[in-house]
């Protein structure tokens, strides 16, 4: 008896080259999440310890200039901080959907695996029914032997 191949061993081996580059470019969507997410988390904590110094100087006594310096640098840190929130809105997003897709990925080549699970299960069973009747045909020759002398 030949044993057939499992007929859909390309397409599993698609499948998984599918799912390693889709676990890759997850991990480098999680990568650029996590960079923005710290620059935003540095901005955030820079603002706030800003306008606690600011707060500090003014119980001493701050000029006209420096509480002008003091709101521009903060409506530029304050944009500076819109921006990082936008990328990490959108980081966050992009990591969600590589994440999406390489669950879906994973299902997929689950699902090809079973069947080559399955394949070889059948392949190991008619291998196991082809080995019985040979040894049932075996039996009956040897019986027929022993009745003949």
């Amino acid at each position: 008896m030949m044993v057939r191949p499992f007929k859909f061993a390309k397409i599993l081996s698609i499948k998984e080259s599918e799912k390693e580059k889709a676990l890759s470019e997850y991990y480098e969507a999680r990568k650029r999440f996590e960079e923005v997410a710290e620059k935003l988390y540095h901005s955030l904590k820079q603002k706030e310890d800003y306008e606690e110094l600011h707060k500090r100087k003014l119980q001493t006594g701050l000029s006209v200039q420096d509480i002008r310096y003091f709101q521009q640098f903060m409506k530029n840190l304050e944009r500076i901080i819109d921006h990082y929130q936008q990328l990490v809105i959108q980081a966050r997003h992009q990591m969600e959907l590589k994440q999406l897709k390489l669950a879906e990925l994973n299902i997929e080549v689950k699902k090809y695996e079973k069947m080559k699970e399955n394949h070889w299960k059948s392949v190991l069973n008619l291998l196991r029914e082809e080995e019985r009747k040979q040894m049932d045909e075996i039996s009956i020759q040897q019986y027929c032997k022993r009745e003949i002398r």
